[in-house]
């Protein structure tokens, strides 16, 4: 290995890079039937207004961040850092988007909905924490 790409993968630690290969998990996981079965899926939980093309363009953002995730475990210091960005914006209108809805239209006050948002607001805090880490890092 170079010392240029030694200097730039030792920077990053191996609980962050473990924590992108959760994110792929979870991000895999929810778009798999999303993306393939999005009426059956949501049906099923009993979601209030079901709409397949705005559900499918869900899944396709999660199929995208997942899988970046896993490509970029073992990239750089620079990556991680371009990835972490996008992680934090994203769940950060993810958040914000939830709870606008959810007090802008009752009906999407529900269990799934709660879930949703719990999770993405852990991924947010977790990936700003990561994010402070590795700037007080360096």
């Amino acid at each position: 290995m170079s010392d240029n790409k030694q200097k730039n993968t030792v920077a990053v630690p191996k609980g962050l890079r473990r924590w992108f290969v959760v994110h792929f998990i979870v991000d895999i996981i929810a778009a798999i039937p999303l993306f393939f079965l999005p009426e059956t899926v949501l049906a099923a939980f009993s979601w209030p207004r079901i709409d397949p093309f705005a559900t499918r363009l869900v899944a396709a953002a999660f199929f995208g961040i997942g899988i970046e995730s896993l490509l970029a475990r073992n990239g750089s210091s620079q990556a991680f850092h371009s990835m972490l960005n996008l992680k934090i914006i994203w769940s950060s209108f993810a958040v914000a988007g939830i709870t606008f809805t959810m007090f802008s239209q009752n009906l999407y006050i529900n269990n799934l909905a709660w879930t949703i948002f719990f999770i993405f607001l852990f991924f947010l805090f977790l990936w700003i924490y990561w994010k402070l880490f590795l700037i007080l890092r360096n």
